[in-house]
């Protein structure tokens, strides 16, 4: 890891030292970056986000995290004495900082899970509906008639792409919270 601190973040964020600046946190598994203003905790995940195309994470507790939360991929914001502008501001708020680990391991792997269950089903579902219109075309002699009234067509598509993400998302769990806790090398598997 990496710790850095608001004096040498002011100099590293300027263009001449970003590329190596990058090049050193690739080779990193984390940066802290401590008494970094708000603008530099935004322009420091900016940069990441966009220069070395990887997905951010931001942690905050207060006023002075918003923009940093605003700025990356997901943000999570931690409800304390600070106030609650960064979990106003988050994507996903926990109540203290050791719930973050749970928030990763269980409901990250649960959600990317679901994600790609979901992708295969509404993929599915829509060949399955193609392929029944391809089909009655040869029976129709292609003349184009509609072979189901509209109502149906809404109701076939309101059926079957909202009551199963409901249902998937509410009890599809490979695996319980405990294992996904035990072995974080999980996670990694479901991406």
């Amino acid at each position: 890891g990496l710790v850095i601190d608001g004096k040498t973040l002011e100099h590293v964020l300027h263009d001449s030292l970003q590329n190596t600046f990058l090049q050193l946190t690739e080779r990193c598994r984390a940066v802290v970056c401590c008494q970094a203003t708000p603008l530099q905790k935004s322009v420091l995940v900016r940069l990441v986000r966009n220069k070395l195309k990887a997905m951010t994470l931001a942690v905050g507790d207060g006023a002075n995290d918003v923009s940093m939360i605003q700025v990356a991929d997901t943000g999570v914001g931690i409800s304390g004495e600070e106030g609650m502008q960064a979990v106003m501001a988050s994507d996903f708020a926990v109540s203290q900082f050791k719930h973050l680990r749970k928030l990763l391991l269980v409901h990250g792997h649960w959600c990317y899970t679901r994600l790609t269950s979901m992708v295969l089903y509404f993929f599915y579902k829509n060949v399955a509906y193609v392929n029944l219109l391809f089909w009655y075309q040869f029976f129709c002699g292609f003349s184009g008639t509609s072979m189901t009234h509209y109502w149906i067509l809404i109701l076939f598509n309101l059926l079957f792409t909202s009551v199963p993400p409901i249902i998937c998302g509410v009890l599809d769990k490979d695996v319980s919270a405990e294992i996904l806790m035990q072995l974080p090398q999980l996670y990694m598997t479901s991406q």
